[in-house]
């Protein structure tokens, strides 16, 4: 099958948390025997700021704003055109006009990496034009969000929708050597943004401030204005590369997800399954659907303030921190990999197809 994708970016990951989703989800995809082509806007500063090689799994395509429109044009000799959110520039355009590659041999998909920010935009305002798109599209899938994302999507029209979760990809996330340079005892790595500050003041920093004898590492854009506590120390952007070394070198690593998709739950981050595979023991905030990933209090810890994440770090021997790290690590494996996910989509991809023949 030839697959043409319009996304925010799959070569760099800077301001953009979906890098590590589209890795893993094209990388074996194409190994189910898919041809894919990836066009990115340059814009953001991404191309500036790129992570290492991702291989030969995918056809990135770099483009210029207008040429959106001739990109679109090329897209409809494909068999599948994904449309996914936030790519970032012209997103009502090609929201609208990848339907008009629709035909008897090609199907168009809406893919939500951020189902919260979508369907909070178009319940603010009832002449949201993707409003309207959204029962044209042959397929809908999302990040994350289980059955009250699913429920949602029905109601706005959607022909179907697909949770597709994060997981891991043990080729590029395992255990590595820790650097003594990054010993830390909680690392938290996520970019400054309105929906997820208060979240991290409360979690992360209030908890530095509890722990003043405890080493915190911050990592992420936008954090340079912020009053941080003596002991947390920010170290900026985190390249993709810088991820494995980091997560084994903390005692524990944080997960706090943004307020939204908090709140709607069954959204785990790329972050989680990025220090599962480095064997790490995660703390993370609490959200509906945490059991459905990994087991609280044996493969992953939960807090619900940061009295908790500090009681986690006073508590919990090196020892059962690795414990905890090793048995996350190997639900991971079990349940959780991109080629599992992979496998969900190829499988969703033939029941429509068959669906659309028997229609026909």
């Amino acid at each position: 099958m030839k697959i043409f994708v319009f996304g925010s970016s799959i070569v760099s990951s800077y301001w953009n948390g979906a890098a590590t989703y589209y890795r893993g989800i094209y990388k074996h995809l194409h190994a189910l025997g898919n041809q894919i082509t990836f066009a990115e806007p340059d814009a953001y500063g991404r191309q500036q700021k790129l992570d290492s090689a991702i291989g030969g799994y995918v056809d990135v395509l770099v483009y210029w704003p207008d040429q959106t429109e001739g990109l679109i044009s090329e897209a409809c000799g494909a068999d599948l055109v994904i449309k996914h959110s936030g790519v970032g520039i012209n997103d009502e355009l090609l929201e609208r006009e990848v339907l008009n590659c629709r035909s008897e041999g090609t199907r168009a998909a809406f893919w939500d990496v951020d189902a919260p920010a979508t369907l909070a935009r178009v319940e603010s305002d009832s002449a949201d034009p993707f409003r309207s798109c959204i029962p044209e599209y042959d397929l809908i899938f999302t990040y994350g969000g289980g059955q009250a994302v699913i429920d949602h999507y029905t109601r706005l029209g959607a022909r179907n929708c697909h949770p597709i979760y994060n997981a891991l990809d043990p080729e590029t996330h395992h255990p590595v050597p820790a650097s003594e340079d990054y010993r830390c005892d909680l690392l938290f790595v996520g970019n400054r943004l309105p929906d997820r500050e208060r979240r991290v003041e409360e979690f992360f920093l209030r908890a530095a401030e509890l722990a003043p004898d405890l080493k915190f590492i911050l990592g992420g854009e936008g954090w340079g204005g912020k009053r941080l506590p003596a002991n947390v120390r920010w170290i900026g952007h985190v390249g993709t590369g810088d991820h494995n070394m980091l997560n084994c070198s903390a005692r524990m690593v944080l997960n706090i997800n943004r307020a939204s998709m908090a709140d709607v739950g069954f959204s785990p981050p790329t972050r989680i399954f990025e220090a599962a595979g480095a064997g790490a023991c995660m703390i993370t905030d609490s959200w509906s659907g945490i059991s459905q990933f990994f087991e609280p209090g044996q493969e992953i810890l939960v807090a619900s303030s940061a009295e908790d994440v500090v009681a986690h770090l006073s508590s919990i021997s090196a020892g059962r921190a690795r414990a905890i790290g090793e048995a996350m690590l190997a639900r991971a494996l079990r349940h959780h990999t991109y080629q599992q996910r992979a496998l969900e989509v190829q499988a969703v991809l033939s029941e429509e197809e068959q669906l659309s023949e028997q229609a026909a």
